[in-house]
């Protein structure tokens, strides 16, 4: 507390703040605490959050506090389109996507209070580097807050965009890594089910799932894995434990690295290794049957198919019907042609948030301009609601209904997985 106490009186007086943290914006909750309720002059957003890519700008409008404006780049027509008709408290976006809004006078940085820079390590070594000091210059006035996992990286950057600025946290210390882990990349929404799939591959007997509390477990475990990112301090403790397998998205690997060594890849299942799991059971289940030799008599059945068609043709089709019949599907002429299905999106705003049908139909409408013709059922359970929209902009759904405020939330969406 008295380092952000601290932290609000640098910015007070005109300095930098550079804030020590894993590059995970549910780790940097400090920022919410430095920016407060920074004043700004009605014409823009007052605090500008610049970061690696979409997928992070969609994580910082996710874990935003309740009751803030925020609004996370996805497409630069529809952020645009905002900044003009109702500018949110804070905008976050990539550098390159902030830079387009710029560019096209969409973005007034003048209007810019704070400018806070989420791990430039991710961005000062690569093509971004120019983009992120030009868009530095448009926003000269505003005040400077840095996230960094490593500032001793970052000497030249610092110098000439947070000169003397106040540390808070403590940077990594410059021994090696911590400890030994394995990791996979996948997105923040399916960490859930890459974790039951890490489980039903390593299938461990006690294993610790850490999600930021203290690791305490009752027995000692095999297996440890990681829901967040952990500090270097919590990762040495984890990994005392049993080496952590760490889900990450690919801008987090870098960090990981300079954490973990040896650092492997865990490959997970993927949907075609599913597919072929099940083809694998399917066959052995035909081979078990054609080792017991009992189906003499559906031989006998098909002998007249045998005259005319090749028995591995036969076999195919007589598998299709099957597959027909377990999906439902009637042996009858060929009905009318139906519409295209519906995609279910999973929302994680309920009844619990006194969120409502017509809720999620209006967020939709107002803040995505979809049609209702785009909009399905909507199934409002007490902590998450599904909604059915058409398949040509389900993306777009989770893209941009992802940072929306419904009901005071800030709304998560994703394709649901269970449809």
């Amino acid at each position: 507390m008295v380092a952000l106490d601290e932290g609000r009186a640098a910015l007070e007086r005109g300095r930098p703040v550079v804030l020590v943290t894993p590059p995970a914006p549910e780790q940097a909750g400090a920022v919410w605490e430095l920016v407060g309720t920074t004043p700004g002059v009605g014409v823009g957003p007052a605090v500008l959050i610049a970061c690696c890519d979409a997928v992070s700008a969609a994580e910082w409008a996710a874990v935003a506090p309740a009751g803030l404006r925020v609004h996370a780049v996805s497409g630069l027509a529809r952020s645009a389109r905002i900044l003009k008709e109702h500018p949110p408290e804070v905008l976050v976006g990539a550098v390159a996507d902030l830079a387009a809004l710029v560019a096209r006078s969409a973005l007034n940085c003048d209007a810019v209070a704070t400018l806070a820079v989420a791990w430039p390590e991710l961005l000062v070594a690569g093509e971004q580097a120019a983009t992120l000091d030009t868009l530095l210059g448009a926003a000269r006035d505003a005040r400077r807050i840095v996230l960094s996992w490593n500032p001793s990286t970052l000497t030249d950057f610092l110098e000439r965009h947070a000169r003397r600025a106040e540390v808070i946290g403590t940077p990594a210390p410059a021994a090696g890594p911590a400890g030994a882990a394995r990791y996979a990349v996948v997105a923040p929404s399916r960490r859930a089910a890459a974790l039951r799939e890490a489980l039903d591959l390593l299938d461990p007997k006690h294993p610790l799932v850490w999600d930021g509390d203290p690791a305490e477990p009752a027995a000692t475990p095999d297996a440890v894995f990681c829901m967040r990112l952990p500090t270097r301090e919590q990762f040495a403790t984890l990994s005392r434990l049993s080496p952590p397998v760490v889900f990450v998205t690919g801008a987090q690997l870098p960090y990981l690295r300079s954490i973990a060594a040896p650092l492997t890849p865990l490959h997970l299942p993927s949907g075609a290794d599913l597919a072929h799991d099940r083809a694998e059971a399917l066959r052995a289940r035909i081979a078990e049957r054609l080792e017991a030799r009992d189906h003499d008599a559906e031989l006998a059945l098909l002998d007249p198919l045998f005259e005319r068609y090749d028995p591995a043709e036969v076999a195919g089709a007589i598998l299709g019907l099957l597959r027909e019949t377990a999906s439902g599907k009637r042996e009858t002429a060929s009905p009318p042609p139906t519409p295209a299905g519906w995609v279910k999106v999973f929302v994680n705003v309920g009844k619990k948030d006194r969120a409502s049908a017509k809720d999620l139909v209006g967020a939709l409408i107002r803040e995505l301009s979809l049609a209702k013709a785009d909009i399905g059922r909507i199934d409002v359970r007490d902590t998450f609601s599904v909604v059915e929209v058409t398949p040509a902009v389900s993306e777009r759904v989770v893209r941009e209904l992802t940072g929306v405020t419904i009901r005071g939330r800030r709304a998560l969406a994703r394709l649901d997985r269970y449809a």
